[in-house]
C-alpha cells in the first residue's frame, strides 16, 4: 500500500482541550486529530508533527502539521476529516509538500488579546483586563525584547529544552475600541513565553514598573524576576511561515 506525505493547515479553538501535544488521560488537540487519521488510514497509525506546542486553553488561527497516510485525494482528505473532526478543529487545506512542519518554521507570530470589558461574546478568545494601559509605556518596554537574547526570565523553569535563547523580530502593541493586542514574532518561543511577557508589560502599562526594567528583567535569567503569566484564553498562534 503507498504512502502518501501531506502538510495540512489548521486552525482551532484551544478551549476545550488540554494543549497540543498527547496526554495521558486528557483530551488533546494532537490526539484527536490523529485519531481521526487513524480511521481514514484503515486503522493504520497515524502519527502526526506540529509546528509547536500550544499550552492549554491556547488557540490557534494558524497551524501546520505533516504526517503520511495512505494515497488519498487530498480534496477528500480535507472533506471526510472535517466531518470527523469537532467543530473546534478545522483543515484548511492540504498540500503535497515535503515540508518538515517543526524544523522547517523560520518565523512564528503570537498575538494576545485584552478586552477592556466583560462580554458574552468573546470570553473564549480574551482576558478581561478594564485598568487603563499606557499603549506607549509599553511599546517602549517592547524594543528591549527585540534581537537574539537569552529570555529564561520569562520562559517555564521545567521545561526540557536545550537553550533558552530566542531571536525576537518585532514586538509591539495596539490599542481598540474594544480593547489591547500586543503581537510577537519570533524564530521560536519558550514555553509559557509569550503569557509572561504579556504579563510583564502590563506592569509596565499600569506604571507599576518602568520601561527600562525590562532588560534588567532579561539579565537575571530567573522566572521569578518576570510578573505572572496571564490567562491562556487570550492567547493565538497567529502566523507560521516557512
Amino acid at each position: 500500500m503507498e504512502k502518501q506525505r501531506v502538510f495540512m493547515e489548521l486552525s482551532y479553538d484551544g478551549t476545550d482541550f488540554n494543549g497540543w501535544q498527547i496526554q495521558p488521560n486528557a483530551i488533546s488537540i494532537q490526539g484527536t486529530i490523529e485519531e481521526a487519521l487513524t480511521k481514514l488510514n484503515r486503522s493504520l497509525t497515524v502519527n502526526i508533527v506540529g509546528c509547536g506546542r500550544t499550552d492549554s486553553g491556547v488557540h490557534a488561527r494558524q497551524y501546520f502539521i505533516h504526517f503520511e497516510i495512505l494515497n488519498m485525494n487530498l480534496d477528500q482528505l480535507i472533506y471526510k476529516l472535517n466531518k470527523m473532526l469537532p467543530n473546534a478543529i478545522k483543515v484548511i487545506r492540504a498540500m503535497d509538500l515535503d515540508i518538515h512542519a517543526r524544523f522547517d518554521a523560520k518565523k512564528r507570530t503570537y498575538r494576545y488579546f485584552i478586552a477592556k470589558e466583560k462580554s458574552p461574546f468573546n470570553d473564549r478568545f480574551c482576558w478581561v483586563y478594564e485598568r487603563q494601559l499606557s499603549i506607549k509605556a509599553m511599546n517602549d518596554a517592547c524594543k528591549y525584547l527585540i534581537g537574539t537574547q537569552d529570555f529564561a526570565s520569562f520562559a517555564k523553569g521545567d521545561t526540557d529544552v536545550k537553550t533558552t535563547i530566542c531571536e525576537v523580530f518585532n514586538a509591539f502593541w495596539e490599542e481598540t475600541k474594544e480593547g489591547y493586542v500586543f503581537e510577537v514574532s519570533a524564530n521560536r518561543f519558550l514555553r509559557n513565553m509569550v503569557r509572561a511577557m504579556v504579563g510583564t508589560l502590563i506592569e509596565v502599562g499600569v506604571g507599576k514598573i518602568s520601561p527600562e526594567s525590562i532588560p534588567i528583567i532579561l539579565a537575571q535569567k530567573s522566572r521569578q524576576e518576570a510578573a505572572l503569566s496571564v490567562p491562556a484564553k487570550g492567547l493565538f498562534l497567529w502566523e507560521i511561515l516557512y
